[in-house]
C-alpha cells in the first residue's frame, strides 16, 4: 500500500486505518466500512479536543504560538534524525465500501462525504494535498449481466424486458452518509493510535503518543478515569 515511513498525519507517523458502521434494520441493515491511509497535515482534534495543540505539535504552530520556543510540551519530540514536522501537505486516500444498493451517482456523494470525516479529524486540506477518495457497492443487484444470462434460451439479440433493480434513492442515502462521515474520523484515528514509530532512511518518525493523548481526553471529560 506504499504506507511506509514517509506517511505522516498531523506531524505523527501515518498508516493504515479502518474503521465501519452499520445501519440499524428499520434503515435497511446495510454496512459501510472506511479504509484509510493517513498522510496530512493539520491540528488533530479527536472528539472536539485539541490533542494536537495540547501535545505541542501542529500545523503553523511556530507562526500561531511564537512564544512556543523553549516552553515544555507534554512530550519532548527530540533527538537524533527525528523529523519535526510542521507542513500540512500529504495525499490521504480513502476507500470507501459498502453493500447498500448503490448506483455511481449515489457513490460519488457517498465518497464526497468522506472529506467531512477528514475534516473532524483536523485535517487542513493544503493546497498542494492529493486527497482523494474512491467508493463501490458490493451488492449484487448492481452486477452486470449478459443478455445470454439474463434471459437463456432465447436467441441473441432477443429484446428484453428491463432489470428491475432494487437501487437506494436519494431520501435514503442520508443514513449512510452519516456511517461514512463517522467510519472516516474513527479509520484517521485508528491508524494514528496504532501507528509505530518508525526509522527509514536516517530519520525517524515518531508515533502519537497514546498515553498522553488518553491522559488529555480524559481532561476534556471525553474519557473516564482509570480506577
Amino acid at each position: 500500500m506504499g504506507a511506509g515511513t514517509g506517511t505522516i498525519a498531523f506531524g505523527f507517523k501515518g498508516g493504515i486505518g479502518t474503521a465501519s458502521r452499520r445501519l440499524p434494520a428499520a434503515l435497511g441493515g446495510y454496512t459501510v466500512g472506511v479504509l484509510v491511509q493517513s498522510n496530512f497535515g493539520g491540528v488533530l482534534t479527536i472528539d472536539g479536543a485539541p490533542v494536537g495543540v495540547e501535545l505541542g505539535r501542529y500545523y503553523l504552530k511556530d507562526v500561531l504560538d511564537p512564544n512556543s520556543a523553549g516552553t515544555q510540551v507534554r512530550v519532548p519530540f527530540t533527538g537524533p534524525g527525528v523529523l519535526q514536522v510542521d507542513i500540512a501537505d500529504g495525499s490521504i486516500m480513502m476507500v470507501v465500501a459498502t453493500d447498500a444498493p448503490v448506483d455511481h451517482r449515489n457513490l460519488m456523494r457517498l465518497a464526497q462525504r468522506a472529506m467531512m470525516g477528514l475534516g473532524r479529524t483536523g485535517s487542513a486540506g493544503s493546497g498542494d494535498s492529493g486527497d482523494y477518495v474512491i467508493a463501490f457497492s458490493t451488492a449484487p443487484e448492481l452486477r452486470i449481466q449478459s443478455e445470454a444470462r439474463l434471459h437463456p434460451g432465447q436467441p441473441q439479440g432477443h429484446p428484453s424486458a428491463p432489470v428491475q433493480r432494487g437501487l437506494l434513492d436519494n431520501d435514503a442515502m442520508s443514513p449512510l452518509f452519516l456511517g461514512v462521515i463517522e467510519a472516516t474520523e474513527e479509520a484517521i484515528y485508528n491508524s494514528l493510535f496504532r501507528a509505530t514509530t518508525t526509522t527509514g532512511k536516517g530519520h525517524t518518525v515518531e508515533a502519537l503518543p497514546v498515553k498522553e493523548t488518553l491522559e488529555i481526553l480524559r481532561e476534556h471529560g471525553l474519557l473516564d478515569s482509570p480506577k
